[in-house]
């Protein structure tokens, strides 16, 4: 039983490494050839959004729209990707809610 909690504190040890490594990890992606750049970390939040001033037309608003969608939601890809690499050797595959 020592041991079942030993090795219980422990991998709660590394997940917490773990999740600090992820929270200091920031990915930058962009969209529309670098008109939007959206910046989050290794836990899915996201840090900044910049959008350069020529892709702002009022009157094609839905293009801005889209931009920002787009880098949004491949910010958010790509940090779960990078997290589930960090995480994945430690969970042995398994998917924990709040951790991926």
């Amino acid at each position: 039983m020592n041991k079942f909690i030993r090795q219980a504190r422990e991998l709660q040890s590394k997940l917490a490494k773990a999740q600090e490594e992820l929270s200091n990890t920031t990915l930058e992606v962009s969209s529309g050839g670098g008109a939007i750049k959206v910046t989050i970390n290794g836990q899915q939040k996201i840090q900044s959004v910049k959008i350069s001033p020529e892709v702002m037309d009022p009157n094609d608003v839905e293009m801005l729209e889209d931009l920002v969608l787009t880098a949004v939601n491949e910010a958010i890809a790509k940090s779960q990707e990078i997290a589930a690499e960090h995480l994945g050797g430690l969970t042995g595959g398994l998917k924990i809610p709040g951790l991926t």
